[in-house]
Parts: C-alpha cells; sequence; structure tokens
C-alpha cells in the first residue's frame, strides 16, 4: 500500500450515521424556529462541528441557540443510534485488510469522542478502533474544513502529512484532508464526485477503496 496512515471519517463512512444525524437536526432546528430541511443540513452541516450550527444560526438570523443545544441534540441523536444506526457496508472488510496488510489506520472526526464510541459499539466497529487511534475535532477546538484535526492525528500516529491517506465523504472533510496536505478519497455514497472537488479519486462503495489506496 502507497501510505503509512489512513484517516478514516467516522459519520457517513464507517456508520452510516448521515441521514440518522441530519434529519435530527434539521427537525431540531425548525421546532427551534429556524426552519431547515434534510437536504439543507446536509448542504450546510455535513462532516462539521456542532460549534459550525451555532456559528451560521447566529450569523444568519442574529439568534443564538439554547444553551442546552447540544445537550439535547445529542441526546436524541445517540438514541437514534442506538435504534437504527448500522455499519457502512463493506467497510469491516476494508478494516480487515489494513490489518492484514500492516497498514496503520485511525479515525478524525468532527463528532465527539462520546459520539464516535456510540456509534462504534452500536455497529460492533469498536473491536477496530482503540481509544489511542480515535480523534475527535474536541481534540483541536476547530472542526473541518480547517486541517488541524487531521494534522492532530497525523501527528499522534507518527505519520508525515503527505503520506496520509484521507478517506471522506463530506464537502467539508475534503476541504481539510487537502488543506492539511494530505491525498483524499472521496466516498460518493451520499455526496456527488463533482461536490468533493479536490480529492486525488472518488469512489462509490466501500470494497472499491483497497485498489485506490494501492
Amino acid at each position: 500500500m502507497d501510505y503509512d496512515l489512513v484517516i478514516f471519517d467516522n459519520d457517513g463512512v464507517l456508520v452510516d450515521s448521515e441521514p440518522i444525524a441530519n434529519t435530527i437536526l434539521a427537525g431540531y432546528l425548525t421546532e427551534l424556529g429556524h426552519p431547515t430541511s434534510y437536504e439543507d443540513s446536509l448542504r450546510d452541516y455535513m462532516g462539521a462541528a456542532v460549534h459550525r450550527v451555532h456559528d451560521l444560526v447566529l450569523e444568519r438570523t442574529g439568534q443564538r441557540l439554547p444553551e442546552d443545544f447540544d445537550e439535547t441534540l445529542h441526546r436524541r441523536t445517540f438514541a437514534a443510534f442506538e435504534r437504527e444506526l448500522r455499519p457502512v457496508e463493506g467497510v469491516a472488510e476494508v478494516l480487515e485488510k489494513l490489518v492484514a496488510d500492516g497498514v496503520p489506520y485511525c479515525v478524525a472526526s468532527s463528532g465527539s469522542h462520546e459520539r464516535i464510541r456510540v456509534g462504534h459499539r452500536r455497529t460492533g466497529l469498536d473491536r477496530w478502533f482503540r481509544d489511542e487511534i480515535i480523534f475527535s475535532a474536541q481534540d483541536v477546538g476547530k472542526g473541518k474544513p480547517a486541517p488541524d484535526l487531521f494534522l492532530h492525528a497525523a501527528r499522534r500516529m507518527g505519520a508525515e502529512p503527505a503520506r496520509c491517506a484521507v478517506v471522506e465523504d463530506s464537502v467539508l472533510g475534503v476541504r481539510a484532508g487537502v488543506a492539511a496536505g494530505m491525498d483524499v478519497f472521496g466516498f460518493t455514497a451520499m455526496t456527488p464526485a463533482a461536490q468533493l472537488a479536490g480529492a486525488r479519486a472518488h469512489f462509490a462503495a466501500m470494497p472499491e477503496l483497497p485498489a485506490l489506496l494501492g
């Protein structure tokens, strides 16, 4: 394989959480008086840390979200994950191949550590991800599209950015990986390839990924 480290996004790449999470986010914002469709949520917030929701609502309306917004959003989202969440089809086989080939990997997600862990336990992916290879925007204080999280993950894993491959499915995530100086592989299950500008290659199904990585 051509890379020293493979960095996976979590939501939409490892776990099929984006439809669940964005349905809940859109509904909650609408409930609070900020009409938001599912499509709006995907466009504006997919791949982002929750602080982006606060920032955009304040910028657009001049209003701040309730102090308990994050807590309520997470509670609703985690409850739905426990009922509905599934792993992305084929991702376990990709992880098996990386292990067999001795290629280091990690996850770098805009979600909180708790959100990542809840999703991994529900889907059985926790067997692949010990704590020391899980990185969250919480660790750097600045989420995607800033490159900080990916650079932090590479540094902690002992890899040079130019020797890292990023697996992403969001516009913001691809921008972050490119800004970090890494090769990005765009997963197009939910986002059209044309929107993932800057990715080195695109793929529509997880079984295609190992060949792209070399």
